[in-house]
């Protein structure tokens, strides 16, 4: 069974229309598969959460809780999981500004299919990934985000936004290290898996952004890759035998010796199955 919940700040479920025609109701929705909440005139408030539940203790779930979000498949490691809707204008500034602004809403949580759990895929993408860890992965942090502003977040580096030729705001968020040299990204992905590639995709809004020329890939079991890289501003990338591990972790971050101060990574992608 599949439930999706609205709530507010207060933690109580929000009542109204999901129609004009339609009497008042709990904004919920469930069933045994999939779970449709379409709303088509309520204006989300700051402080409302979308609070999905099922009745796995851990669960793959296909998720789609926004018309501009793409849709994902994540690992929740538990039976609830509450997705922050972002509306504090400081958080909006990744976003295309129409996300989570419509009177019109579709939410959209399924179990996913065998062949997407199974599939030879990007095992780090997640749209739905917020700064804060919430028990859905694959999961993006880091021990540093510039300014603890939302356009670098450690997040937007598994988005699937490849917008790299600028910086800033949407389409344009990336990790920002704040010129940490001791800077390190991880994605935790909360289960077992197994890797055999690894592509990097540098932020290259030459020349106010440097590049990085080396970079340390580290895995749960402690061994490590080395990666070479320049300031192409295409993916970079590693291949090397299946790795099993439940974390990669980005780190010693070796910059180039130019004049800017500002490397940043647009986005990465770990790819491999689920064990």
């Amino acid at each position: 069974m599949i439930k999706i919940e609205l709530k507010n700040n207060q933690d109580r479920l929000i009542v109204g229309k999901i129609d004009h025609e339609k009497e008042e109701q709990l904004y919920i929705a469930e069933g045994a598969e999939m779970a449709v909440l379409a709303i088509k005139d309520y204006t989300y408030e700051v402080g409302d959460k979308i609070v999905v539940s099922t009745t796995e203790l851990s669960s793959y779930l296909a998720v789609q809780l926004d018309e501009t979000l793409p849709l994902s498949i994540i690992y929740v490691a538990q039976q609830t999981w509450e997705y922050q809707i972002p509306l504090i204008e400081s958080l909006r500034k990744a976003s295309v500004e129409t996300a989570f602004h419509s009177k019109r809403h579709h939410l959209m949580v399924r179990k996913a299919h065998d062949f997407e759990i199974k599939n030879y895929q990007n095992l780090s993408f997640n749209s739905h990934d917020q700064k804060a860890s919430s028990g859905a992965y694959p999961h993006a942090s880091a021990n540093v985000e510039t300014r603890d502003d939302a356009v670098f977040f450690a997040k937007n580096a598994i988005d699937g936004k490849y917008g790299n030729l600028s910086h800033g705001s949407y389409p344009f968020a990336s990790w920002g290290i704040n010129q940490q040299k001791d800077a390190a990204l991880t994605i935790e992905f909360g289960r077992k898996v197994e890797i055999d590639w690894i592509r990097l995709l540098f932020r290259g809004d030459y020349p106010h952004d440097s590049y990085w020329t080396e970079v340390t890939l580290e895995f749960s079991d402690g061994t490590q890759q080395i990666l070479a890289t320049t300031n192409d501003t295409i993916f970079q990338e590693i291949k090397f035998p299946t790795k099993v591990t439940e974390f990669v972790t980005l780190k010693n971050l070796k910059k180039a010796a130019d004049d800017s101060p500002f490397p940043a990574l647009t986005q990465i992608e770990v790819f491999g199955r689920n064990k």
